[in-house]
Order: C-alpha cells, then structure tokens, then sequence
C-alpha cells in the first residue's frame, strides 16, 4: 500500500539515507509496478467502478510475492522472517474478528465518506466479506475502522501491510550502505 511505502521512504529519509539509488534498484521493481496497478485499482474504487474488487485478494498475494525479490537480494531474511510474523498474526486477527461475526469483516468508514471512496449502497455488491458495522458486531477494535480517505484498514491489515515498510525500509538501509561500501573500496 502506498501509506507503507511513504512511510519508509520518510523513515528512510529522516534516518539520512538517500532515496535516488532505488531507482536503479531494479529488484524493487516489481514492487512498484504492482503499487502503481494498486493505485489505478483504488482509482477505479474511487470513481465508483467495482469490476476489479474481485482481483484484490490475487494483488495482495503478487505484492507479498514481489517483496520476496528485494528480501533475497538484499538478503534481509530476519526482516522477512519478521514481516511473515506479522502477516501470520494479521491474518489470524481478521479471521478471527470475521469469525466472531459471522465470516464478514465489518466495516466503520468515516474519512471515506468525505472523500467519496466509500459507498454504503455499494458494499453488498463491491464484494461477498464485508458488510456496514452497527451496534451487533463483536470486537469492534478488531474491524475495518481505521480510515485513511482511500481505504479502510483493520489492526490486522495494519500488521500485514507493515511487511511492505519493513521490506523497503530495510532495502533503502542495504543500498546505501552498498554504495558507501562501493564508494570507499572503490568497488562498481
């Protein structure tokens, strides 16, 4: 997601690493060729088409897989091994709180609506797993209810998508610390 991406790039920066030799990372390209087709799918959402919404849980899966890249070249295998943690205990907290109300993830969109993203006519046909909180659901801090305008997270999906931040913010840290290793022993 493009908030975790931003948010390495920014912790990155603030740590004093340089962010121009990602773009000859070809490794993280596969990365960000998918967060650009995320992005145009979040447009489509946007602009009220839903045709797409089916294909999210294969994205998600293709994203995780293009993280792999950088984490073998990299070879930021105790992050990886950090972020499956997480990705495990995320899953396992959704399913859970989808369990607890019977197999749907409810959803509290707030941000969403100013912005537009979110259409409460059009949850029921958008997708078969979520469905509009109320008063019934259980768990509630567990649900779909952090609003970020474009998307409505869980505190799972939070744990799942903090994979991409550790996966680029880790990629940033072994790259410059590659070329300041080139740039000493003169190594190209």
């Amino acid at each position: 997601m493009l908030v975790f991406l931003l948010l390495a790039f920014l912790c990155g920066k603030l740590k004093g690493y340089r962010l121009r030799p990602l773009m000859k990372a070809y490794v993280l390209y596969p990365y960000f060729a998918i967060e650009l087709l995320y992005i145009f799918l979040q447009g489509s959402v946007f602009m009220g088409n839903y045709d797409f919404i089916m294909y999210s849980a294969i994205l998600n899966n293709i994203f995780l897989f293009a993280l792999i890249i950088p984490i073998m070249f990299f070879k930021l295998y105790k992050q990886g091994l950090l972020g499956a943690g997480l990705i495990i205990a995320g899953t396992f907290l959704n399913k859970f709180v989808m369990i607890q109300n019977g197999g749907k993830m409810p959803v509290y969109p707030s941000l969403s609506k100013i912005t537009g993203y979110f259409d409460a006519s059009a949850i029921q046909t958008a997708d078969s797993i979520h469905i509009l909180g109320n008063e019934s659901v259980r768990f509630k801090f567990l649900t779909d209810y952090i609003d970020v305008g474009y998307s409505i997270m869980s505190i799972g999906d939070l744990l799942i998508h903090s994979f991409v931040f550790i996966t680029v913010y880790y990629s940033i840290k072994e790259l410059n610390k590659k070329l300041e290793r080139e740039k000493i022993y003169g190594i190209i």
